[in-house]
């Protein structure tokens, strides 16, 4: 935060929204990463949404609804002239609150990794783990427009339902019903008859194991996250010989480093949901002193899609 000056711009809104995404929980830890980690006593990394209380910016009126990383606060002095630091957004068909997930960081996130990464041809059989979050509810919207077959996993029948009848997953799978290797091997059998030609993966583990067995040669894996060994040791990989034996491309990714496709990728998830072809649900949880508890709560799979926390 820097002292009032010619060049801020000081976002606020009436219910100013916080993000919050499982990459902090990387943050959290001293070891080695692709992002520095959080400072104690610092304001917590977050991505938000706002209004412009206050401007000396040419460029922010008072009333212009901005996204930015303002983090775990009520208000954030911005400097307007830093890259990346704000951005205006456009609220006529697209909800303010959206711009945090599906027309935001984390729908960017999916369309980079099916588009660059898996890049499917039509007819492709793509699945993504973590289906009904906030990365997996762009994920299928993106995977129908390129006439693919989305398949997702997820946890609980009622999430699984709304994947399929509201996201457009033509299947979802219920890692609690499905709860090893095998069984989970066998219902993905079942689901990508003709075997898997991309994953997204969002979260490792045995889900992850249970996946590889079902690749077909030339495969293409999006990693994107591994949430499954955030709160302990490296999770180990049950057979990554199949990687050689499937000639499989797998690739990690941040989205940060790859600005230069945002404008693309923004513009088709925006479309996607003013026509009504992508309809994010949204977890909210109200006041800064419920955002620990709703933040456990997303490391744990209990949100709805983008679990968002309501700062005013």
């Amino acid at each position: 935060m820097r002292p009032p000056g010619n060049d801020l711009a000081r976002p606020t809104p009436p219910a100013r929204p916080v993000s919050l995404d499982p990459y902090m929980r990387g943050r959290m830890n001293e070891s080695k990463s692709y992002a520095a980690s959080q400072g104690l006593g610092e304001v917590m990394i977050g991505g938000t949404v706002g209004e412009v209380a206050e401007s000396r910016h040419p460029k922010y009126a008072v009333g212009d609804k901005v996204v930015g990383m303002g983090g775990w606060q009520e208000y954030s002095v911005v400097d307007a002239n830093a890259p990346g630091a704000l951005r205006k957004v456009d609220t006529a068909h697209v909800p303010l609150s959206h711009y945090l997930g599906a027309v935001g960081m984390p729908g960017v996130t999916a369309w980079y990794g099916l588009v660059k990464i898996i890049a499917p041809k039509e007819g492709d059989t793509v699945v993504v783990s973590a289906a009904t979050g906030a990365v997996g509810s762009a994920f299928a919207a993106l995977a129908k427009a390129r006439g693919c077959r989305a398949v997702g996993i997820a946890g609980g029948a009622e999430k699984c339902k709304y994947a399929v009848e509201e996201l457009g997953f033509d299947a979802c799978i219920d890692y609690k019903q499905h709860s090893d290797v095998k069984a989970m091997s066998k219902a993905l059998k079942e689901a990508c008859p003709n075997g898997i030609d991309g994953y997204f993966e969002n979260v490792g583990g045995w889900i992850m194991d249970a996946v590889m067995l079902r690749m077909n040669a030339f495969s293409r894996i999006a990693l994107c996250g591994m949430i499954a060994g955030y709160d302990g040791a490296p999770l180990p990989m049950a057979n990554p010989a199949l990687m050689l034996i499937n000639r499989m491309k797998v690739e990690g990714f941040i989205v940060s480093e790859h600005m230069e496709v945002w404008p693309e990728a923004l513009k088709e998830l925006g479309t996607l949901v003013g026509t009504g072809k992508l309809r994010p649900r949204e977890t909210v949880a109200d006041g800064i002193a419920a955002a620990p508890e709703a933040f456990l709560g997303l490391l744990k799979g209990k949100n709805f899609g983008k679990q968002l926390v309501k700062l005013i």
